[in-house]
């Protein structure tokens, strides 16, 4: 158990800390591949499972991912900034409305590989996830979690 105890140290150790743009940069690529491999899990679940049109088992895989990158997020990513949404309600709102925006460029992308360009869904999906990724760290970086706590009893 000690043992165990130890390797966790040493991960949170050799992260850059969570106060820095790259600290909460390397947590946000792990969360990002976390609620990826939940939206892929659930895209190719209703794709290939349930053989619904990919547009919308694209959707339903985004929507997925969406709520786990949220949790994650807010409990280990941006942990350490200051919220600039204090009302918990408009922050989830704030926070879907870019990751809306992210599945809609999301849906048009895949829509023009996939039509356009005849690229496989899977290899499309692939490529798209990266370009959408880029587009949520900055947008929630930028307008939900911009400054940092400050800690109690500093002035």
């Amino acid at each position: 158990m000690e043992k165990e105890f130890s390797s966790k140290g040493k991960l949170r150790s050799s992260l850059p800390p969570r106060q820095t743009l790259l600290g909460q940069f390397i947590r946000y690529v792990v969360t990002g591949g976390l609620a990826f491999f939940v939206d892929f899990g659930l895209f190719a679940l209703f794709l290939y499972g349930f053989g619904w049109h990919y547009l919308l088992a694209n959707l339903m895989g985004l929507l997925g991912g969406l709520a786990i990158n949220y949790y994650i997020s807010i409990v280990w990513v941006f942990s350490a900034c200051k919220r600039n949404v204090q009302n918990r309600a408009a922050e989830i709102s704030i926070f879907s409305i870019i990751g809306f925006v992210g599945v809609g460029l999301n849906q048009l992308t895949m829509f023009l590989l996939v039509d356009f360009a005849e690229l496989n869904e899977m290899l499309s999906k692939m490529v798209v996830a990266a370009l959408i990724f880029m587009w949520n760290f900055g947008a929630r970086k930028v307008i939900l979690f911009r400054g940092k706590k400050i800690e109690e009893g500093s002035v």
